[in-house]
């Protein structure tokens, strides 16, 4: 999660609601940040966890619409929400460090790490907190703290980049083999029906087979779901902040040089400007890999090698570029109702974030109304939708009654190691 406007990450607001040394921009694209998230993850609540990468998976095959939203997502979405989050929780760092030292952010990090593990093996295992704690760990081990803006972002650029390159590595042995696979098909779908017995056909029924056995479990019994996630991903957690050490890291690093640089308080329409430009260059390098991608039918490695590889660096400078135009956007929509709610909302990010989770695993999963794999990439909208109107409806009524976000106030509770006033006097 992005970190707190004047003192740390997302729940930590350090003093009073209305803190005059809040910065408006981290607040407000938090909550666009927030919301963003819920679009990104919502085909992961309602399908197996393959299909956020991977259209095969998907329970119900796409049509024309459906194809229009991968593109919409594809675009403006994947990986880019994730990005500005990761972004503000460097921010957030850096002022809490500034003001709170590197032994209480350790213990708040620490604390997190529970927060995304009960997250990710009780509601959603998309959870991003655990990564978060653990590479937020690693900068404080590697003393980022003393080290300057103009250092911190160009080590975390250049890390960003290694990364996708490493991230790209991982899968090029295996998309030699679906290219293979390819030429003696018509796409991807005709390769799934085509049991030739190539290692690439045994990854695809792999794969598979797999969705299929999470799909089983999500429609079952909360203590099915749990025991199997407790078989099949007790070590996903782990797993995937190793992952996160290819992008989320290096982002930590630069949302950290970039707070330190005092990015989040222009608002000078060279801002804007700046911002579109990285917005244009990124979509340009993201749209070929798109239509390669659909070309041949969705296949899977291509979809995996541009997610960890090709995409990632593409989608940094539409991730610059998102948070720079917001940068310069807050000010100019703070008075207005959007703005308002939408930086209410960042306040309460975590509490947010969670509680998104925990709606979404009601409406998919078998203990609570069970849609769990019947509603189309496009149907999907409506929920998310939904719940975009809740946490802007819900954000703003709670903070002018209470200092915190139910969970920020208990983060922060357990990081002090006691008890804060919550309801407003």
């Amino acid at each position: 999660m992005g970190g707190d406007p004047a003192h740390g990450p997302p729940g930590d607001h350090g003093g009073r609601g209305n803190d005059p040394a809040r910065i408006l921009a981290l607040d407000f694209i938090r909550g666009v940040a927030v919301l963003g998230i819920l679009a990104a993850n919502i085909v992961g609540f309602a399908n197996p966890m393959l299909a956020t990468v991977w259209p095969g998976a998907l329970s119900l095959p796409m049509r024309p619409a459906d194809e229009i939203a991968w593109w919409a997502q594809f675009i403006l979405i994947d990986g880019k929400m994730r990005g500005l989050f990761t972004l503000l929780f460097g921010a957030g760092m850096a002022l809490f460090l500034e003001t709170k030292g590197a032994g209480l952010q350790a213990r708040r990090l620490g604390w997190l790490t529970v927060l995304g593990l009960l997250h990710y093996f009780l509601l959603f295992r998309g959870d991003i907190l655990f990564s978060y704690a653990v590479c937020g760990l690693i900068a404080l081990w590697l003393g980022s703290a003393r080290l300057g803006a103009t250092t911190l972002v160009v080590t975390g650029v250049v890390l960003y980049c290694v990364g996708a390159t490493l991230g790209a590595a991982l899968f090029l042995n295996f998309l030699f083999q679906e290219n293979t696979a390819l030429a003696a098909c018509a796409d991807a779908t005709a390769c799934l029906a085509s049991p030739d017995g190539s290692l690439y056909w045994e990854a695809l029924q792999e794969n598979l087979a797999e969705a299929a056995a999470e799909s089983a479990a999500y429609r079952g019994n909360f203590s099915g779901l749990l025991s199997y996630n407790l078989r099949e991903h007790l070590f996903g957690p782990v797993d995937g902040a190793i992952l996160a050490l290819l992008e989320t890291f290096p982002l930590i690093l630069i949302g950290m040089g970039l707070l330190k640089a005092g990015f989040f308080l222009r608002c000078a329409t060279a801002m804007a400007a700046w911002g579109l430009a990285g917005i244009v260059l990124g979509t340009a390098l993201t749209v070929p890999l798109g239509m390669w991608i659909e070309s041949a039918g969705y296949p899977m490695y291509r979809n995996f090698i541009t997610m960890m590889g090709l995409g990632q660096i593409a989608r940094l400078p539409v991730i610059l570029g998102f948070a720079a135009c917001l940068v310069w956007l807050a000010p100019r929509m703070e008075r207005g109702w959007l703005g308002r709610r939408l930086a209410a909302a960042g306040r309460l990010a975590l509490s947010n974030y969670i509680a998104c989770s925990l709606l979404m695993a009601f409406l998919f999963q078998g203990w609570g109304l069970g849609w769990y794999g019947s509603l189309t990439r496009t149907q999907l909208l409506w929920p998310m939708l939904g719940a975009w109107a809740a946490m802007l409806l819900w954000s703003g009524p709670w903070l002018s009654r209470y200092h915190f976000g139910p969970l920020e106030w208990l983060w922060r509770c357990l990081t002090y190691g006691r008890r804060f006033s919550f309801r407003r006097d």
